[in-house]
């Protein structure tokens, strides 16, 4: 049964970063990838929450594992920010700061998430 919750929560995440990061390329253009830093903050946060509560292995499959590990991408960051640092290296002005920006803010944030989504979850489930 596991890994039908797994599933789900993959047929959810996958569908939802594409669309989140879709619409926000299209919103604010592609000089920087926003969408996908929103997408690996937002399942950051909400992998600390179900990470710091105790909602139950089915719960932690469908939203930790099935969920969280689609909406979050190491695979598009790691080419987005390569796509940057390549355009820097072209000639486009303030590009390879971007790929640098890039990898900081999904660092710093992504741990910042995690950790109030841990304190979140551990505060509801008192």
């Amino acid at each position: 049964m596991t890994v039908l919750w797994v599933a789900v929560g993959a047929a959810v995440g996958a569908p939802l970063r594409y669309l989140v990061d879709r619409g926000v390329r299209a919103w604010l253009g592609q000089g920087f990838a926003w969408g996908i830093l929103l997408c690996n903050v937002a399942g950051s946060l909400v992998l600390g929450v179900v990470a710091g509560s105790a909602i139950g292995a089915d719960w932690n499959a469908l939203l930790g594992t099935g969920f969280c590990g689609t909406l979050t991408t190491y695979s598009t960051f790691g080419y987005d920010t390569a796509r940057l640092a390549q355009r820097g290296s072209g000639g486009e002005r303030g590009q390879g700061i971007r790929a640098v920006l890039n990898v900081v803010a999904s660092i710093v944030l992504g741990v910042c998430a995690a950790i109030a989504g841990v304190s979140l979850g551990q505060a509801w489930s008192i």
